[in-house]
């Protein structure tokens, strides 16, 4: 049985982890790595033969990062949620909460032109006590117990994370007005707290004194820096990793998700996980479709590598 020091990111044979084809668009990553196993959990989109198409969170599971288990879709096929966008895991009340997001579209066929998650899409959690078995979704209020759900507005993409300065306060950030935030203490009842300008597809590390978040723009993804959370600065430099060789991610690079290891986990400290979508844009049709999930890695969330 391959163990946690066994990965070795030099043995990789490609940055594509999951490829999409004419018929499937792998979008969206997300993962944790618990007990020597990387849990990926991911927006399966599928179009069907009569030309319907349906999103689907999913999941697969590896030792190594090379070899995964069998696509798991774990919620349910239904064009008025297409249940999408796994935000990340947490550890709360001795359970597993991930986030994740609605994006109805329904009676959507491939002869329509590209079409987004309506404004009923929404934000939830679903829990699990061993990372394969899910709980029905819980709405997340963000907005707060006084809007109504009809009220709460588009949102999509969300993130948790605990306050470092105050143990048991959550932040939600997600897609809305820019970068959304609300906070909570017990993940039902919150309170919003105001938006900055960023893209979609938010994932916030914790490194030394400062909050990084890595967000995903019109193409490739940006970084942001803070000190609390609420004031953040822009990184001039937008990450594309290997984009101008990749037909498979021409059209675009976007969902960047980092996952900070440790040494002895795995020879690089942070792992990114992120999908590109090509030959063609998104708006040209490779978004339902030729969507693959790729991954890079970095000593110091600055310069990155990948596998040529």
């Amino acid at each position: 049985m391959m163990n946690a020091q066994s990965v070795d990111l030099s043995k990789l044979n490609s940055p594509i982890l999951f490829k999409g084809d004419s018929v499937t668009a792998y979008r969206d990553p997300m993962v944790i790595f618990e007990k020597g196993t990387f849990y990926l959990y991911f927006t399966l989109t599928e179009i069907e033969k009569d030309g319907k198409i349906f999103m689907y969170t999913a999941m697969s599971k590896s030792k190594d990062l090379q070899h995964w288990s069998v696509v798991k879709k774990i919620t349910p096929k239904d064009q008025s949620l297409d249940y999408s966008s796994p935000g990340n895991i947490i550890r709360y009340n001795n359970e597993w909460v991930m986030c994740l997001q609605t994006y109805p579209r329904p009676g959507y066929i491939t002869s329509q032109k590209v079409t987004y998650g309506d404004a009923s899409s929404r934000l939830f959690i679903m829990r699990s006590k061993d990372l394969m078995n899910w709980s029905k979704p819980e709405l997340l209020k963000v907005k707060g117990d006084a809007v109504e759900e009809k009220d709460m507005g588009r949102m999509i993409d969300p993130f948790l994370l605990e306050d470092r300065n105050e143990k048991g306060k959550w932040w939600a950030f997600y897609k809305q007005n820019g970068a959304s935030r609300s906070y909570s203490h017990d993940l039902k009842h919150w309170v919003y707290g105001g938006h900055i300008p960023a893209g979609e597809n938010i994932c916030i590390v914790s490194k030394g004194d400062e909050y990084i978040m890595f967000h995903s723009p019109e193409n490739g993804i940006g970084v942001k820096r803070s000190k609390d959370l609420i004031n953040w600065k822009d990184d001039p430099k937008v990450i594309t990793l290997g984009q101008n060789k990749w037909p498979w991610a021409k059209g675009r690079i976007t969902a960047g998700f980092v996952l900070e290891m440790k040494k002895e986990e795995v020879n690089k400290r942070y792992l990114l996980f992120f999908h590109g979508s090509g030959p063609k844009t998104e708006l040209e049709g490779d978004f339902d479709k030729n969507a693959s999930i790729g991954l890079a890695w970095s000593n110091d969330l600055v310069n990155w590598d990948w596998k040529q």
